[in-house]
């Protein structure tokens, strides 16, 4: 499975919505994600690829990982997954 279809699995999971109603475009809010999911969602994400993913829940502009869309976080943790030691 690639990281796409698995973060897609991932996010459709905690939006409790089917694989196909994601898209690359879409972003946390049109999926109904709210912060809580979105956190699960990272948590998910980080133990599925054995990463750490740099999201502070509490201030998410702060971050230095984008997740205005399902792409932009997809290419952060492929970026993530390149980087691992």
């Amino acid at each position: 499975m690639s990281v796409q279809d698995k973060v897609i699995e991932i996010i459709a999971e905690q939006a409790m919505l089917e694989v196909s109603d994601v898209t690359l475009d879409s972003t946390p809010e049109d999926l109904g994600i709210d912060s809580l999911g979105l956190v699960e969602s990272i948590f998910a994400i980080e133990e599925s690829f054995d990463i750490s993913v740099p999201f502070n829940a509490n201030d998410p502009s702060e971050s230095d990982f984008d997740i205005s869309s399902v792409a932009k976080i997809i290419e952060g943790i492929e970026k993530l997954i390149a980087e691992k030691p």
